[in-house]
């Protein structure tokens, strides 16, 4: 039996990187998934992928920036598979650059994808997790730059601290009635939103402006955030609350 057998798991931005590989990897250890992005060809084709070795699948198109709808995406999972028993809320933004180059929409954008959408996922989340009355899991997607700092990334960093924040206050509050949440703090992933920066040396190595300094000396893989993830909602976790998994091949630490 898989580490999710028959767990109904819910994976906002499931379409690509981290998300995706996500949805994949929970789909293999038994999870039935729901996977929720706005571009909806590549949602069918993560669903693809999981019901081509037998997984149980289904993508609802949601766009998280439409707070109101956030219960309908819920409802949605709920009525694709009658129950839900773990979220990784992992949809979010990067961006934002030096203090002097941040208007007002610029963090708003980034604090509304990264923080409210998050919050109301939660709410949404244990609401629907109390009432069936038997518990939980949820799982954050942080990111390491709640722990270190780069310049140019204020704000975001900002919105993945409050993440930690969230995710702690929050297991604080829901632990009595058996919902666990925590969060993954991931250091620079491979992902579509990485790659971009990504340059090669004389002899084809790769590296990434925020790559320098982590001892394992590579980029993660989203295979790697996606087994952090795994492991804080699944029973092999079951008395982890609260906690910010950081895992960034050692880059805190150096």
């Amino acid at each position: 039996m898989g580490l999710l057998q028959d767990k109904v798991i819910l994976v906002t931005g499931g379409t690509s990187g981290i998300g995706r590989a996500s949805a994949i990897l929970f789909a293999r250890e038994g999870a039935k998934v729901a996977l929720t992005g706005r571009r909806t060809e590549e949602g069918n084709a993560v669903v693809k992928e999981i019901s081509s070795f037998g997984g149980e699948a289904a993508f609802i198109r949601a766009d998280l920036a439409e707070i109101e709808r956030i219960p309908h995406m819920v409802a949605q999972v709920v009525s694709y598979f009658g129950r839900l028993d773990g979220a990784f809320n992992n949809a979010g933004i990067s961006g934002g650059g030096p203090i002097g180059n941040v208007d007002e929409s610029t963090w708003d954008k980034l604090i509304d994808t990264n923080l409210k959408s998050a919050f109301f996922c939660l709410k949404a989340q244990a609401a629907q997790m109390s009432e069936q009355g038997h518990g939980g899991a949820i799982v954050f997607n942080g990111s390491v730059l709640a722990n270190i700092a780069f310049p140019g990334t204020t704000v975001y960093s900002a919105s993945k601290g409050a993440i930690v924040s969230l995710a702690r206050a929050a297991a604080v509050e829901l632990g009595s009635r058996g919902i666990r949440v925590n969060s993954v703090n991931p250091s620079i992933t491979r992902t579509p939103m990485t790659d971009a920066r990504i340059s090669h040396d004389a002899d084809g190595r790769e590296s990434h402006p925020f790559a320098a300094g982590i001892p394992l000396g590579r980029l993660a893989e989203p295979e790697e955030m996606a087994k952090a993830a795994l492991f804080l909602l699944s029973d092999l976790a079951s008395y982890v609350n609260g906690h910010a998994l950081i895992v960034d091949g050692g880059q805190s630490a150096s």
